[in-house]
This record gives structure tokens, C-alpha cells and sequence, in this order.
């Protein structure tokens, strides 16, 4: 079965038009829809033990309901000062209704003592492809980076502010949008994505 539709298994509109606009980038003929397009179609708990595990979950509870090929991620930042914290956790650190801003706030507070060169750390995405049949594929996405500061920028969404990016000098919320998507965890994990798409649509 072609690929030529694609649901985004995610209700956050950011998410949702990061990734559109990514996939687009390289595949523009392909209809990518998000679950606003399917009423009702839920978002499923995160039960898995790792990032993979949880983006294959939503891609194949979005792909059964929809009857679509679909695609979920899981995402994370991890801080090497806080033993790889928040992590898995990311979206539920301090609690999953804490605004970012306070989420941002409580980890500078803890890194507060913590010098430049032990401030690094990394965002991790996994990126899984759920068709019909039960097809399957992941790809997994790594940007190193450290922790500011402080927060800076007004573009990109959740830890962005408070990613710094030493070799381009600025946080990933300081970047424009196609910078963020050439150079971000999910703009490669998506990258691997469009070829794995590519290859499977080569062989109908």
C-alpha cells in the first residue's frame, strides 16, 4: 500500500505543524493530517519503557483508529548534571499540567551551582511509522546541546528556551523555524523518516 497519507498522532498543534511542515519539506505530495482530523480518536497512555516504546504505541493506536498509516513521536530532554533527568519524563516533570515556563524554571534552579562545561546535555526523539498490516518502522533523532542560563526566544515550543546550541551560538527557541528543523532531534529522526518512506513506497 502507497504512502500518499499520513496522520500525525498528536493533538498539540505545534508538534503537529513542526512535523507537517517537515515532511512536506521533502515528500510535498504527501496529505498529512493530524487527530484533529478524526474526532474522537484518542491519545493513548504512555506505558513504555523508553521513548521507542511510547512512539510506537500512539503511531499504532492512531493507525488502528484511523485505519491510516501513521506517525507518533516520543521526545525528551536529558541533562547529564541530573542523571539523564527529566528524560522519558520530560512532559511530566513537575507535574504533566506544570507550565513550561515553571518546568524551565525549577530545572535552572537545581543547575544553579552547576559550572558551563558540566551543563550538557541532549534532546532525543523516536519516531515510529505505523501502517496497515502491522508494518513498522522507527528512527531515532539526537541533538547535543547545554542548558542555559536562562531562558531565551520566542519561537519553538516546551524546553526550546533553555537549549543552548554552542556550535550555532544560540537557543533552539532563537532559531527560525528552518533552522530549527535542520538541525533539531526531530528534524533528523523525521529526515531517516522520509526515507524510510521513500523505500517503502518503492517497493509497490
Amino acid at each position: 500500500m502507497r504512502i500518499e497519507r499520513l496522520v500525525i498522532a498528536t493533538h498539540n498543534r505545534k508538534k503537529g505543524g513542526e512535523m507537517r511542515t517537515i515532511l512536506r519539506r521533502d515528500l510535498p505530495d504527501l496529505e498529512v493530517l493530524t487527530l484533529e482530523d478524526f474526532p474522537g480518536c484518542p491519545e493513548p497512555e504512555e506505558t513504555g519503557s523508553n521513548y521507542r516504546e511510547n512512539a510506537i504505541i500512539k503511531a499504532r493506536s492512531a493507525c488502528d483508529f484511523t485505519g491510516e498509516w501513521s506517525v507518533a513521536d516520543d521526545a525528551g530532554l536529558e541533562v547529564d548534571a541530573l542523571d539523564g533527568a527529566p528524560g522519558l519524563y520530560s512532559k511530566r516533570f513537575a507535574g504533566e499540567d506544570t507550565p513550561f515556563p515553571e518546568k524551565m524554571r525549577r530545572i535552572l534552579e537545581e543547575l544553579r551551582d552547576v559550572p558551563e562545561e558540566r551543563r550538557t546535555a541532549r534532546f532525543r526523539a523516536w519516531v515510529a511509522l505505523a501502517g496497515p498490516g502491522g508494518t513498522l518502522e522507527t528512527v531515532e533523532g539526537v541533538r547535543e546541546g547545554r542548558i542555559a542560563w536562562e531562558p531565551a526566544g520566542e519561537g519553538g515550543f516546551g524546553y526550546d528556551p533553555i537549549f543552548f546550541l554552542p556550535d550555532l551560538g544560540r537557543t533552539m527557541a532563537q532559531l527560525t523555524p528552518d533552522e530549527k528543523h535542520a538541525t533539531s532531534h526531530r528534524g533528523m529522526a523525521l529526515g531517516k523518516l522520509v526515507e524510510a518512506i521513500r523505500r517503502l513506497n518503492a517497493l509497490e
